[in-house]
C-alpha cells in the first residue's frame, strides 16, 4: 500500500462491504515477498473471510526480496506462488471449502490462477486494477463466473 492508499482508509466512514474485502486485501498484499508486484488475496462467502493469501516464494524457500527475482523468458518473476493459489492453497490445506465463494484480489488474475479459480468453483472474483490478460474475460463469460473491477464493484449492491 502506498501513502495515498492509506487516505482512502478512514475509519469514521463505515465502508460497504467491496471496500472493506478489498481493504483486506491490500493488507494482505503488504505480506507479499516479491517487490516487483505485490498482489493480496481474500476468498469470502457470504461476508465471511474463508482464507487469504499474498504473492510469495514456494514455503521454506528464499524470497524474492532475499535472493533477488527468478526471471523466465518473458520477463516474469517465477520464483513466487501468486496470491489468489496461495489463498486457494490456504483453504485446503485447512479443509476449507470455497466452492460457491468470490475472491478478492488487488489485481485481476492471471491466466494460470484464473484456471485455478474456476476450477475452485470460486463464483465471482472483485479485482482492484487490470493486470494482463485478457483471456479471463471470455473464459469467464463462458464459465458463469462473475468478473468485477473497480468501476462495476464501487457502488454497487452485489
Amino acid at each position: 500500500m502506498s501513502e495515498n492508499d492509506d487516505e482512502l482508509i478512514d475509519p469514521m466512514i463505515r465502508r460497504d462491504w467491496h471496500s472493506y474485502f478489498m481493504d483486506i486485501a491490500r493488507v494482505v498484499a503488504s505480506r507479499a515477498t516479491c517487490d516487483r508486484k505485490k498482489v493480496g488475496a481474500v476468498i469470502v462467502r457470504e461476508k465471511t473471510i474463508l482464507s487469504t493469501g499474498y504473492n510469495g516464494s514456494i514455503r521454506g524457500l528464499p524470497h524474492c526480496d532475499e535472493v533477488g527475482h527468478d526471471m523466465d523468458e518473458g520477463g516474469h518473476c517465477v520464483r513466487t506462488v501468486h496470491a489468489e493459489a496461495n489463498a486457494i492453497v490456504q483453504a485446503a490445506r485447512h479443509g476449507i471449502m470455497i466452492d460457491g465463494a468470490d475472491i478478492y484480489v488487488t489485481a485481476s488474475p492471471c491466466w494460470n490462477c484464473f484456471k485455478l479459480i474456476a476450477n475452485a468453483g470460486i463464483k465471482r472474483i472483485f479485482y482492484r486494477e487490470f493486470y494482463r490478460d485478457e483471456r479471463i474475460f471470455t473464459t469467464a463469460k463462458q464459465l458463469g463466473i462473475e468478473l468485477w473491477g473497480p468501476d462495476n464493484w464501487k457502488d454497487s449492491n452485489v
